[in-house]
């Protein structure tokens, strides 16, 4: 994604890009969790060859992650004094921001009307929320 086009008067403060390795720790936490749970229900069924149920999960997700890997870490976010500006032509006026959180190694903002947008696989998700929050 290019840099955006700023107005008059309007500056660059901060630009929100995604981390490679928060991308693939949360790829990872998920193949382990997913396959866990369908080995345990492999067992719970009576399957003679549980092993295949986590081995499967981790080489899907493994597939997902490695062909998703080059649009989700392309998706940037730029911060101005005015606007918070996201992927694929999304504008929120930052006087419309009335919450930003740290969730599961992303920031969730929430708007005066409810939308909920995900700035994901943040490497210090904590400190960007603040950065988003403070001086609106």
């Amino acid at each position: 994604m290019m840099a955006p086009v700023l107005t008059e008067g309007e500056t660059l403060l901060a630009t929100f890009t995604p981390d490679r390795l928060t991308y693939w720790r949360a790829h990872l936490i998920m193949a382990v969790g997913l396959g866990a749970a369908v080995g345990l229900f492999l067992l719970w069924q009576g399957n003679p060859y549980p092993v295949m149920g986590p081995i499967g999960a981790a080489l899907a997700i493994a597939v997902r992650a490695a062909y998703v890997a080059s649009e989700a870490l392309g998706d940037l976010w730029y911060l101005t004094q005015n606007r918070l500006i996201g992927p694929r032509g999304l504008v929120i006026p930052r006087a419309q921001i009335t919450s930003a959180r740290a969730f599961l190694g992303s920031v969730q903002i929430t708007t005066v009307t409810g939308e909920r947008h995900l700035i994901k696989y943040l490497a210090d998700p904590n400190a960007d929320a603040a950065r988003l929050m403070q001086a609106r």
